[in-house]
């Protein structure tokens, strides 16, 4: 019996962990979370008004059924932008377990945008997640904010805020490029943004983009590119110097003279950076070595709904994954929310999960993995 024949046996007889599936506190929407080496959820999500929204953050200990009471994290009211799912709030935990929070600000919020368009905002917490510092604007040399923003630090106090945009006097899809601002002091201050972008891709304006810093300090940068206006695949920029310079890849192709408004998630196992995104109504992850950069064939759930949308994903110590994404979510309609886990091969462990009417409009999810080996998904 061949190798992969046998990898796909023990894989539809192994036994899935557990997946629990709970709603964002207080009826919010968009929730982005992350788990520290304590094993505690920290969630940011929005509430309130799609066009004035506020950013919020709460925390679930291990053990615990509920989440903590939510902060507001935005200082100004309905400055945070929920319409079109891909703009929302963005955390990363930085040193001492600081939350970082990143959000697009709407066209009201204040500090403005020197040039014009939207803000992006960000606030930081104190060292016991108590309180948000006042919101900061952290885009000063670029314009035309769209499609979401993202946020990635380390424990050494170093903090990259990132999104598409354009320089004065750049304009369409095909110009916009990806810009980093970073902290050396765990966000107290940032320097102005530069441009990450070391192959003109363009980027697509209405896509989120994902961020993160691993283990060994390379940054990852994952974005959907607009070339010529029409070549929209996946771009994954890698930066092992601290962000000081990147270098370009591209994860897939998809010819598509449109917009699909996606989103897109980066996350670290035991075996390397996982990166999940969407194509062609298909979802889709790889591995990517730490050391080599090397990439995985690319993997995605069984069947196809030709809908699929937001994936999000998360590995746990066993090297299982579990990825998360919408089905039948459009503009102003929300849809299904489905998953699907798999071994550390890649191949499938039980059946696809699937919980009908699971996504709000405005809505998405987001999938942590906690320390006894299961997965919370958080809707």
């Amino acid at each position: 019996m061949s190798l992969s024949i046998t990898a796909l046996i023990l894989g539809l007889l192994a036994s899935p962990p557990d997946v629990e599936v709970v709603e964002v506190p207080v009826g919010g929407v968009q929730p982005q979370a992350v788990v520290d080496s304590e094993g505690v959820i920290h969630l940011v999500f929005l509430r309130g008004a799609p066009e004035a929204s506020d950013v919020y953050y709460a925390s679930r200990k291990p053990g615990e059924a509920r989440f903590s009471t939510p902060i507001r994290v935005n200082s100004e009211p309905g400055t945070a932008l929920a319409i079109g799912t891909v703009r929302g709030a963005r955390i990363a935990l930085g040193q001492g377990g600081r939350v970082h929070v990143l959000w697009n600000g709407t066209m009201k919020a204040t500090p403005v945008n020197p040039l014009k368009g939207s803000p992006l905002l960000y606030s930081r917490s104190d060292e016991k997640r108590l309180r948000f510092e006042p919101q900061r604007n952290l885009m000063t040399r670029t314009f035309g904010l769209d499609g979401g923003a993202s946020i990635a630090a380390d424990r050494q106090g170093r903090v990259h805020a990132s999104w598409h945009g354009q320089a004065k006097g750049s304009t369409g899809e095909a110009n916009r490029q990806m810009w980093v601002a970073r902290s050396k002091d765990d966000g107290q201050t940032f320097s102005p943004e530069e441009s990450a972008s070391t192959t003109p891709t363009g980027a697509c304006g209405c896509c989120g983009s994902g961020s993160l810093v691993d283990s060994k300090g390379t940054v990852y940068l994952l974005y959907r590119a607009a070339t010529d206006g029409i070549e929209r695949g996946m771009t994954l920029l890698t930066s092992r110097d601290g962000g000081e310079h990147f270098d370009t890849s591209s994860l897939d192709s998809w010819r598509f003279n449109a917009c699909p408004m996606s989103t897109t998630t980066l996350v670290e196992g035991s075996r390397g950076v996982l990166a999940a995104w969407e194509t062609k109504g298909q979802v889709s992850f790889t591995r990517i070595d730490r050391e080599s950069g090397e990439r995985s064939p690319v993997i995605s759930p069984r069947g196809g709904s030709e809908s699929r949308k937001h994936p999000t994903i998360a590995v746990n110590h066993r090297g299982e994954v579990l990825v998360a994404w919408t089905e039948g979510t459009a503009w102003q309609k929300g849809g299904s929310l489905a998953w699907q886990v798999f071994d550390p091969t890649g191949q499938p462990i039980g059946p696809v999960g699937r919980l009908e009417k699971g996504v709000p409009v405005w809505g998405l999810a987001t999938v942590v993995a906690r320390p006894d080996g299961g997965f919370t998904i958080i809707r």
